[in-house]
């Protein structure tokens, strides 16, 4: 699997878990034994210095039970609430099961509308960063109660590879209860032959879609494919593996069966690609010693700022340039063009006096920035 990176070199891992892996077919509650076999190899990961996130499916069909909803299919409101007494109880269940591994963890509730705006896209991702900078393990689910259609991801397998995108994973992996891409519906063809490596998501890759999913489940290979295309474009390696099995990390390593996507950069390089691409809506002038950190990969912090040119609010990209006029590279800016005068060649101790709260120490981070 050239250009793929192993579980072993990659630095942040995201992890789906669908609901037919954590809930328990005949009874519905959660298969905590599997569970706990995940989180241990999860823990053996955190201890060898990775950041793993995990976003997990259940609430609505754990909601079910709290609230006896037996019926197949659910109001919108009956879907929200279900999803709000099931969140409380899947939260904790990791929380139990994690801590007697020494981690912590955290709740983050997304919707789409989080990654369209950039301003909550920025926070979100910033906040996910943070956890994952003290080793907690941010459990991410989206956020049913709030969500509509308009504003759903509509299936947790996309939402991981946003996820994965949004804090710059280097690898996602989608346990499911099937073990990879087949190049026909398995179930119908028994000549079916599962794809180990797929290159490229182009139209014939998407074309063997189709149409799966179990009860539980509210995606398919279809969706597990959409996931793939946006990960791997973004530079992050995606694999497909039959979750089913005790230790399904352990399986995953040893060569159980699984599809694996490639990457079609990195993450590091698709981000500043990214960034580049836009079209800024102002402009920062900075100073001689500003200029000689960004060459050195710091971030720009607020002291470094002699100018800022034009109007734009927080996380919009703009232009940072010398003094003489020369554009150094763009960024997503931390404060509106307002707040950023104010701020200009103060240093960053000195922003909670000057605006009245705790903002972010660098105007623009070194992440934010392109080349």
């Amino acid at each position: 699997m050239d250009s793929i990176i192993s579980l072993e070199e990659a630095s942040k891992i995201v992890i789906k878990i669908g609901s037919a892996l954590l809930l328990d077919k005949q009874n519905r509650q959660v298969n905590t034994q599997w569970l706990k076999s995940l989180c241990q190899e999860i823990s053996v990961l955190v201890r060898d210095g990775k950041q793993v996130s995990i976003v997990s499916s259940g609430s609505i069909a754990l909601g079910r039970l709290i609230l006896n909803l037996n019926q197949q299919h659910l109001s919108l409101e009956q879907t929200q609430a279900a999803a709000a007494c099931g969140q409380i109880k899947l939260a904790r269940t990791y929380e139990e099961i994690l801590h007697p591994y020494g981690l912590k963890t955290a709740q983050i509730l997304l919707t789409l509308d989080d990654n369209k705006n950039r301003r909550r896209y920025l926070n979100a991702r910033s906040t996910v960063n943070t956890l994952l900078g003290f080793g907690v393990i941010p459990i991410i689910n989206e956020n049913d109660t709030v969500a509509t259609d308009e504003i759903r991801f509509g299936d947790n397998d996309r939402l991981a590879a946003q996820v994965a995108v949004m804090i710059g994973a280097e690898i996602l992996v989608l346990f499911s209860d099937i073990d990879g891409l087949y190049d026909k519906n398995p179930k119908e063809y028994h000549d079916a032959k599962r794809i180990p490596v797929v290159e490229a998501v182009d139209s014939t890759i998407m074309a063997m879609g189709g149409k799966t999913g179990s009860e539980l489940s509210s995606g398919g290979m279809k969706t597990k494919l959409l996931a793939a295309r946006t990960a791997t474009q973004a530079g992050c390696a995606m694999v497909i593996s039959n979750g089913f099995q005790m230790h399904p990390l352990t399986d995953l390593r040893n060569g159980g069966n699984s599809t694996w996507f490639k990457p079609r950069t990195s993450p590091h390089l698709a981000r500043k690609q990214w960034i580049s691409s836009m079209k800024t809506k102002g402009k920062v002038v900075i100073d001689a010693g500003a200029q000689a950190a960004l060459k050195n990969g710091k971030s720009l912090l607020p002291a470094g700022v002699i100018k800022v040119i034009g109007e734009f609010e927080k996380g919009d990209p703009v232009e940072i340039t010398t003094i003489e006029g020369e554009q150094l590279c763009s960024g997503l800016i931390r404060y509106s063009s307002t707040e950023s005068r104010k701020i200009k060649g103060y240093k960053s101790q000195e922003i909670i006096h000057i605006l009245g709260f705790p903002g972010r120490a660098a105007l623009i981070h070194k992440d934010d920035m392109s080349d």
